[in-house]
Order: structure tokens, then C-alpha cells, then sequence
């Protein structure tokens, strides 16, 4: 059985998509299958960080309609031996993906990958919902800014009415320089950690590598002797000991 995960955020521009893409590759580096869906109706990116954008023909809101079966929509990476995606839909007036198409989805596809990502809407509504509710965990990111950590918290708290029991955060475009507080705008991350009430799975240094890895269609995680390789595998271990936890 495979284990679902769902990375999520308050507002946008916290990197859920770029962690999502990152995570997907790790995974199938080292020889996990995986399935990422990208459930951002009308703002889908992860195509784009994949460099795989000319390749989608139909999206998860063709297989909920009927228009195509659920095996024609999943697009493999051809740099890894399994690595899927199916894509949303950019047209927002396609059909609406329920909760009950997400989970039939999973539980159709679930004996075939180890994990499965859902790279969320960034909001609270119907929508968002229907993208946390099958998980089996819910990483949420966030940034050094005091909106972006109640936004978090404000997440976490709905995660938990909702009966996500596994819940981790990541906090995104730390600045090195800011770490410790002091006279700096942002707030420290022994503030951040008083602020938001799930354990913290690790940060991610800003890094223009990241950013031009998002534009170039090659996931950072694929850059030989990066830093950032081990740092992502550490964020997921810390993942898995909250998981198992």
C-alpha cells in the first residue's frame, strides 16, 4: 500500500510545488514509485517544474469526467524508472474533482506506487479539502514571515478538524542571515517553532539554484553533489519519524 501525501500551505508562494516536485524526484532516485497529482485547477505548475509541460494530452479532470481512462492521464518521467504525474486541468470550468474522485484515484493506483504526493490548492476551501482529506499526511510550508507562520498554523488546526493526525511543517526560503532573530524583521526560528503548534520537519536555505532549477524543468534534488540533496533527504526522514511516530 502506498502512503499519500499531501503538501499544502496557507497563501501561495510558500514552495509547496517546488518541495512536491523535489520530493517526487528523491523518492524515485532512490527507487521508490511514485505518483505526484497536481490538484491546482487553473495554476498548475508542477508540469512546468518537471519540464514535462508539452507532454500532457489529458488531465485529472478528463478521467473524472470520462474522457479518459485514469492510466492515459499518467505522464512518466523518463529520467526515472518511475516517477508519474497527472496534471490538473488549467481550464477551470472542467469538471470539479470531489473527495470521492481523489479517493478512488488513490485506491486505484495505490498497489503501484510507495508514495503518492498531492501538490494542493493553496487555500482553505472546498477544493483544498477535497485534496487533504484522503492523505495519510499533510506537510505544510511556510516562510520566515510572521503571515506565512499563522497562515500555517491556521492550516494545521484545519488539518486536525479534518482528521489528519500526521502533520509536519517545512519552512521555506529561510535567510542564513536571519536565523538567530535579533534586530531582523523575521522572526527567528525559535519563534517561528512558539508560533505554530505540529513538529517541524526542516528548512530550506534560500537559493537562487532553486529557483533556476524551477524554470529549467530539472529538479534541484537532480544536481550532483548538491547540499541541498542531503538536506531534503534529512527534511524527509524527519517526515517518516513523524509519520511512524
Amino acid at each position: 500500500m502506498s502512503v499519500t501525501l499531501a503538501v499544502t500551505s496557507g497563501k501561495g508562494g510558500t514552495g509547496k510545488t517546488m518541495f512536491s516536485v523535489n520530493l517526487a524526484a528523491l523518492l524515485a532516485m532512490n527507487e521508490s514509485r511514485v505518483l505526484i497529482i497536481d490538484l491546482n485547477t487553473g495554476l498548475r505548475n508542477v508540469d512546468i517544474c518537471l519540464g514535462m509541460e508539452n507532454q500532457v494530452i489529458y488531465d485529472l479532470s478528463d478521467v473524472v469526467s470520462g474522457l479518459c481512462p485514469l492510466r492515459r492521464a499518467m505522464i512518466r518521467d523518463d529520467r526515472f524508472e518511475c516517477l508519474y504525474l497527472i496534471s490538473a486541468s488549467q481550464d477551470v470550468s472542467k469538471a470539479r474533482i470531489s473527495d470521492s474522485d481523489i479517493k478512488k484515484i488513490i485506491d486505484d493506483v495505490s498497489s503501484d506506487f510507495d508514495f503518492i504526493i498531492i501538490d494542493t490548492p493553496p487555500a482553505l476551501g472546498s477544493d483544498w479539502q477535497s485534496a487533504v482529506i484522503c492523505a495519510d499526511m499533510a506537510v505544510v510550508m511556510l516562510t520566515q514571515e510572521l503571515a506565512s507562520v499563522r497562515d500555517a498554523d491556521s492550516v494545521d488546526y484545519r488539518l486536525k478538524k479534518l482528521g489528519v493526525k500526521k502533520r509536519c511543517a517545512v519552512i521555506n526560503r529561510l535567510k542564513s542571515e536571519n536565523y538567530g532573530g535579533g534586530e531582523s524583521c523575521f522572526p527567528s526560528l525559535t519563534e517561528i517553532f512558539s508560533m505554530i503548534h505540529m513538529p517541524v520537519a526542516g528548512g530550506i536555505v534560500e537559493d537562487k539554484n532553486i529557483h533556476l532549477s524551477m524554470n529549467s524543468g530539472v529538479p534541484v534534488v537532480c544536481m550532483k553533489d548538491s547540499y541541498v540533496i542531503e538536506n531534503f533527504k534529512r527534511i524527509f526522514l524527519r517526515m517518516l519519524d513523524v509519520y511512524y511516530g
